[in-house]
């Protein structure tokens, strides 16, 4: 590839969504009449706590503990749902197999890797054990051209002839979906999937989704295979971690799912109808969860997600500091989201409905604000047991008051029993004392919300780098090129999924 075509290929995968629909990029943050919106409600805040403080205070306490009950209560409605109606695709090994090669589509595989030397033929490993067929498979590694230290570590590795390394020429901004939209520029697949750099794909995965999407109508755009962990028990961050990502896999995408409501998407192991992705523009490469935002647009174009059952493996993230960076960054994206498809409501409404647009802001805006709103009740439920300031009781009116005392008691209640029935799900009761304290990982989430809305306002597309390989399994793997994808975490993991691993045959096997 020239010089020239590289940088024509570049300029479409940072500027095409923008030029297309500028309104759904998140390029630039408020719109005109968002600012005006903001600027109006902390005009008329400023004002109310001159004239009538306690006034001002009790209207917002009652608006945002109404606010608080809805997202809690919408939260178990996905649960119930999600253990009432079974949407998830299901191909079982055998059919996976058996299914000829011959009638399986090309399939492209887009692996984004940015500063990932400890852990990127790690993954080259694990891709090249997918059972597919050689000359089906089209794996492109996309790595920033000035990142040495992972062109290195690919170099000291022989990944074979189905993989390519595909230079990105460097450029502002540094992001995963721009990485992504010059792969795709470069596609020669009809299915499109994405890995991260420290992903343990189950090996039927390819084949599951090819002939799960083959099997359904042009509508259904993309299918999210379900998300683990392979070092669950490494410290107490990372018990947290399997056990949330158990919740959101297992209950809440597919509550939203049979709900017919947008899906926000996971980062990795998505698998695309390469038309859906192109006539969408693709990726927006200014925001820091475009998996998520991705999903959105989908259901806006009338497009569906679906949920397969198929399982990749990630390593939990098990520094604190590492965490909040991640956590921060995916709060900040829900938040640009939320933004982005809010700029223009009555066309977002009439595009998805009524329905569906409260799912959205109740889960994609509901998830970051709940954890902005905790501190908040927290620290009122702290001063009235220490002190019972008179002022709490006046900005509490007794219905408000009863609500909040729902949500305190049997809100709080609600979450750690779904947190242990997740427990119970994925079967491991060493998980259980993480579930009982998982308050303490609520701190945590608050924490990275704070942060995520003071960068959004500071430094809207940062995409801070999340670093992998910190788990010893994950090194041990990585320098090993016999061992198979995962170890015995992956067979744990598996072996409690409704359609098991049993064998973890090579490429194009």
């Amino acid at each position: 590839m020239g010089d020239e075509e590289a940088m024509l290929r570049l300029d479409a995968s940072v500027s095409g969504l923008v030029e297309r629909e500028p309104v759904m990029s998140a390029r630039s943050s408020l719109s005109i009449g968002q600012r005006r919106g903001v600027l109006g409600i902390a005009a008329g805040l400023v004002l109310g706590m001159v004239v009538v403080p306690i006034t001002t205070l009790s209207l917002v306490v009652t608006i945002v503990t109404v606010l608080y009950l809805a997202m809690v209560l919408y939260r178990f409605v996905l649960f119930i749902r999600s253990a009432k109606s079974d949407v998830v695709v299901r191909i079982n090994d055998r059919e996976a197999r058996e299914y000829p090669a011959a009638s399986l589509p090309v399939y492209t595989v887009l692996i984004p890797a940015f500063r990932e030397p400890e852990v990127i033929n790690h993954l080259i490993q694990n891709v090249a054990k997918i059972d597919y067929p050689a000359d089906r498979l089209d794996v492109k590694i996309l790595v920033e051209a000035d990142d040495a230290e992972t062109i290195a570590a690919i170099g000291d590795f022989d990944p074979g002839r189905q993989f390519e390394l595909v230079h990105v020429p460097p450029s502002e901004p540094r992001t995963k979906p721009k990485a992504l939209n010059y792969g795709l520029s470069l596609a020669k697949g009809d299915l499109v999937a994405i890995y991260d750099a420290e992903d343990i794909p189950d090996p039927l995965q390819l084949r599951r989704a090819a002939i799960a999407l083959s099997r359904m109508g042009p509508e259904v755009a993309c299918l999210q295979a379900k998300l683990s962990y392979h070092n669950p028990f490494q410290n107490l961050i990372t018990k947290w971690f399997t056990i949330e990502y158990a919740m959101w896999f297992s209950f809440f995408l597919p509550g939203l799912a049979s709900s017919g409501a947008p899906l926000p998407l996971g980062g990795t192991s998505n698998h695309f109808r390469l038309s859906a992705l192109r006539a969408m523009g693709a990726w927006d490469p200014y925001n820091v969860t475009e998996d998520a935002d991705l999903g959105i647009r989908m259901s806006r174009e009338g497009f569906t997600v679906g949920v397969i059952d198929s399982i990749t493996l990630e390593e939990a993230n098990s520094d604190f500091v590492n965490w909040i960076r991640q956590r921060s960054r995916w709060y900040k994206g829900y938040l640009q989201t939320f933004i982005v498809h809010m700029r223009r409501p009555r066309e977002f409404r009439r595009e998805v409905g009524w329905r569906n647009m409260a799912h959205f802001c109740l889960f994609v805006g509901g998830t970051p604000t709940l954890a902005l709103l905790n501190p908040f009740f927290w620290l009122l439920t702290v001063l009235w047991f220490i002190g019972q300031p008179a002022f709490i009781k006046e900005i509490f009116p007794a219905p408000v008051y009863y609500i909040g005392l729902f949500c305190w008691a049997i809100g709080n209640f609600l979450f750690v029993y779904l947190t242990v029935i997740s427990c119970r799900l994925i079967r491991q009761s060493q998980l259980l004392f993480a579930a009982l304290v998982v308050p303490l990982y609520w701190v945590m989430m608050s924490m990275a919300a704070v942060k995520a809305v003071w960068q959004l306002v500071a430094q809207p597309n940062l995409w801070e780098k999340t670093f992998h390989g910190l788990h010893a399994g994950s090194r041990e793997l990585a320098s090993d090129p016999a061992a198979p994808p995962g170890g015995a975490a992956f067979q744990q993991v598996a072996s409690v999924a409704p359609t098991p691993i049993e064998a973890m045959p090579t490429l194009g096997r």
